[in-house]
């Protein structure tokens, strides 16, 4: 099926109130709903991209600019069920809002998207001397929009701009002492015009001023320091609205490296982060995660503590990585799905707690085999997360714990993969939410560079969750009705020059 257990169950106890309250047209488009397989509804997309870029460099320095335009339009898949007021709040058809010709706010339309977007960015650098290796710069501008189409209707516009910009003052190394300072400014702003605006306009700024520090101290010990202060504002001139965060971070690191490529370490963080636009000002439909979004313009700033440790292995055959942290937050931001719904969807309210965090990641492959002109490499990987928030419970959309194992053959200019990806079942779910299965992934792949490795042209064959699994990811919003594509086969050739 294409939807989960519980939204199939839900959708079967409405389609029984609808019979019950003498409208079986009701009841019989929500059974055909809760039984739907196959292809996901208006689930198609249709994408074009464009690039180019120059680069200069010479002895002093280098400068690069590249240019992309993105252009996409795609269906958005409806949540099941939505507007028709299933759930808590809502009773039958003729007790729902309608408008004056008698359908309900939220029609049968399908919701497509057809987005715009053009990108600038430069990077380039300067060589100095004396106390500083370089200047280092890199910027990028984005003039963005899209229009949701409700059928051939012209629904909500979004339209956006945004700038970004950092410079690194890189410093020569000083017996050991190494380092770079720097600004970093980005602006962005968004306005929206339509009925399913979920934020009014808004304009976000940061400031942002840093250093990072690193001090060999012999041994193979190494001791490293950061800092950061931020200045962060929100506004919302159509409603009166006008935030500003003073944010300072810091971390500070030991580590110890052997001669034989072993490295252990210990790291503390202390973090600072504002709210964005969306978890402060949100106050609607939004058509992405088909959920009613509410934010809250009082909250705080989110602080953190934070400890790492980690341990790493780098040999000519072996690349090995362990860590493990703990995060305890202060202030943690969250979007948690309550009970309620509005305008027949369900709403997701954010919310504001202590939370506490726990979790590893861990990396490897080994080359198990050389020949003359190949190799047979093994990977796997490993994460699990545990987060919970103070007087909610556990934290929402986290995965559960995932491993992968694979293996890599290179023959010339050959390359063939095969990769299974577990994922276990998540129980550990917020409020109102119901345990998410866990599903196996199969994929395999095999790339081909006729022209040699560093030629123009890439031969991709690709087979991805080969054996058809209904998967759905913890962290997703729209899991429920929006599982992981099915078996996906597709042959590619890539150009580069």
């Amino acid at each position: 099926y294409l939807l989960s257990p519980s939204l199939r169950a839900d959708l079967l106890a409405d389609a029984a109130d609808y019979r019950a309250a003498g409208e079986p047209m009701e009841a019989e488009e929500l059974e055909e709903m809760a039984v739907m397989k196959g292809r996901i509804p208006n689930s198609a997309a249709r994408t074009f991209t464009l690039g180019a870029g120059l680069a200069f460099i010479d002895a002093g320095g280098d400068i690069g600019v590249s240019v992309q335009r993105y252009d996409s339009r795609y269906g958005v898949p409806m949540r099941p069920g939505a507007g028709h007021g299933h759930g808590h709040d809502a009773g039958p058809l003729s007790e729902r809002d309608e408008d004056e010709d008698g359908h309900d706010d939220h029609g049968d339309a399908p919701v497509s998207i057809d987005l715009v977007q053009t990108r600038v960015d430069l990077r380039g650098s300067v060589k100095l001397a004396g106390l500083f290796d370089a200047l280092r710069f890199r910027g990028a501008y984005a003039d963005y929009s899209h229009i949701e189409f409700e059928g051939d209707e012209v629904g909500t516009r979004f339209s956006g701009d945004g700038i970004e910009f950092r410079t690194d003052l890189v410093q020569a190394d000083r017996g050991g002492w190494r380092g770079r300072s720097g600004v970093q400014f980005a602006d962005r702003s968004l306005d929206i015009d339509g009925a399913e605006a979920f934020t009014p306009d808004y304009a976000a700024r940061r400031l942002g001023l840093f250093t990072l520090q690193s001090v060999k101290l012999g041994s193979g010990l190494t001791l490293e320091g950061a800092g950061r202060f931020e200045r962060a504002r929100v506004a919302a001139n159509e409603i009166g609205f006008a935030r500003s965060f003073d944010l300072w971070s810091a971390a500070a690191g030991l580590s110890w490296q052997s001669e034989n490529g072993f490295t252990v370490g210990l790291t503390y963080v202390r973090g600072a982060r504002a709210p964005s636009p969306e978890e402060l000002l949100s106050d609607g439909v939004h058509i992405a995660t088909q959920s009613y979004e509410l934010g809250d313009p009082d909250f705080g700033k989110e602080t953190s503590d934070s400890f790492e440790a980690y341990a790493r292995l780098q040999t000519e055959r072996t690349n090995f990585s362990l860590t493990l942290f703990r995060s305890r937050f202060d202030g943690f931001i969250s979007p948690i799905l309550t009970e309620q719904e509005r305008d027949g969807f369900p709403l997701y309210q954010y919310v504001q707690a202590p939370a506490r965090f726990t979790g590893l990641e861990a990396s490897g492959d080994w080359q198990a085999l050389r020949w003359a002109d190949g190799n047979l490499t093994l990977t796997a990987t490993a994460d699990f997360t545990r987060g919970r928030l103070a007087g909610i419970g556990p934290a929402s959309l986290i995965p559960p714990l995932r491993l992968r194992g694979g293996m890599e053959v290179r023959q010339g200019a050959l390359r063939v993969k095969a990769e299974v990806e577990w994922n276990d079942r998540q129980g550990r779910v917020g409020p109102e939410t119901a345990t998410v299965p866990g599903f196996t992934l199969v994929n395999l792949g095999a790339d081909w560079h006729p022209m040699g490795d560093d030629g123009p042209l890439t031969v991709i064959l690709s087979a991805e969750n080969l054996f058809d699994a209904v998967g759905r990811r913890a962290a997703s919003i729209t899991r429920d009705f929006v599982p992981l594509p099915g078996r996906d086969i597709r042959l590619t050739a890539r150009i580069a020059f």
